[in-house]
């Protein structure tokens, strides 16, 4: 996919929030001390009165997230994923979901692909953390077009969100006809031997994936799943009756994740073989990007390795 435009969804955050402030003026920007990393210093060149810097104090801006939007204002509060479902999970929890607030979080550098910024900093059980705190929403777009319909999308909703943003350029494979919604899955690639899901920076890899099974014989069913909760578990469900086997592929700890998500439905009402993809019970460490993502197993080649086996060929 060396030809594809490639973005990072992180820019595409700081983009869509630039875009909706210039029709919602109720939409205010929190930062703690990261709107370079973060880009929603695109947001604060063009609406400086309404970006707040909170400094590096994340349980404190998550509160004043909270208290804005008390006020009829619906505010976005971004950081790094480490820290906002990390450090400031107890305000995230008490102040943000108890009382179910109209507060959006948008967290970036997620994941192993942080990169050189080591295990302290890669962030691989944030979607864990928020699928526990009862109505939160929690998603992970795919692509630049998905990320920025997304940002709209938690706007226009009323309730807590959760979104997870890469720092990493992937490629771009929506159209600008695509229309995105909270809670629905999207099959990329139609097929019957096996249903692989993947949320994130994995769906470009379960696409490859998918291609290079179909070289091999073998049908599957390629599912974008940008909703980690509430999960469509209608499309779930569909898979695992017309596929009876599914692989889930994430940059995420297998435990608590779309994985799990995604096991606990079926288990539960078509108990089909899972496959789950991700970063094992372990810590990442420092390294290239793309290199920690081919060593932990987070690419096309091992996702054909998985699904053969599961296969059985």
């Amino acid at each position: 996919m060396a030809d594809v435009k490639k973005v990072a969804t992180r820019d595409s955050y700081g983009n869509a929030l630039k875009e909706l402030g210039a029709v919602a003026e109720n939409l205010v920007v929190l930062d703690a001390d990261l709107a370079g990393a973060t880009k929603t210093g695109t947001f604060q060149k063009a609406y400086p009165d309404r970006h707040f810097d909170c400094g590096i104090a994340e349980a404190n801006m998550i509160n004043v997230a909270a208290g804005l939007s008390t006020m009829g204002l619906v505010p976005f509060a971004a950081t790094f994923a480490m820290f906002a479902a990390g450090r400031a999970y107890e305000q995230v929890r008490n102040t943000i979901g108890y009382p179910h607030l109209n507060v959006k979080i948008g967290a970036t550098h997620g994941g192993i692909s942080v990169g050189e910024d080591g295990a302290s900093h890669q962030c691989c059980e944030d979607f864990a953390l928020m699928r526990t705190i009862p109505g939160m929403t929690v998603m992970c777009p795919a692509d630049d077009v998905e990320a920025r319909q997304m940002v709209k999308a938690a706007y226009e909703m009323e309730g807590p969100v959760y979104m997870r943003f890469g720092r990493a350029a992937t490629p771009v494979f929506h159209g600008e006809d695509f229309k995105f919604e909270i809670g629905k899955g999207e099959v990329l690639q139609d097929g019957a031997d096996v249903a692989i899901i993947a949320t994130g920076i994995m769906v470009p890899e379960a696409i490859e994936a998918g291609k290079a099974l179909a070289e091999a014989g073998i049908s599957a069913r390629i599912i974008n799943m940008a909703t980690i909760k509430p999960l469509d578990g209608e499309l779930v469900l569909k898979a695992a009756r017309e596929c009876g086997k599914i692989v889930t592929v994430e940059e995420h700890s297998v435990i608590g994740g779309l994985g799990e998500a995604v096991c606990a439905l079926v288990s539960e009402n078509c108990p089909v073989p899972v496959k789950r993809i991700g970063v094992n019970d372990e810590f990442g460490h420092s390294g290239p990007a793309a290199a920690l993502l081919e060593q932990f197993g987070l690419c096309a080649k091992n996702i054909v390795e998985q699904t053969k086996k599961l296969l059985g060929k």
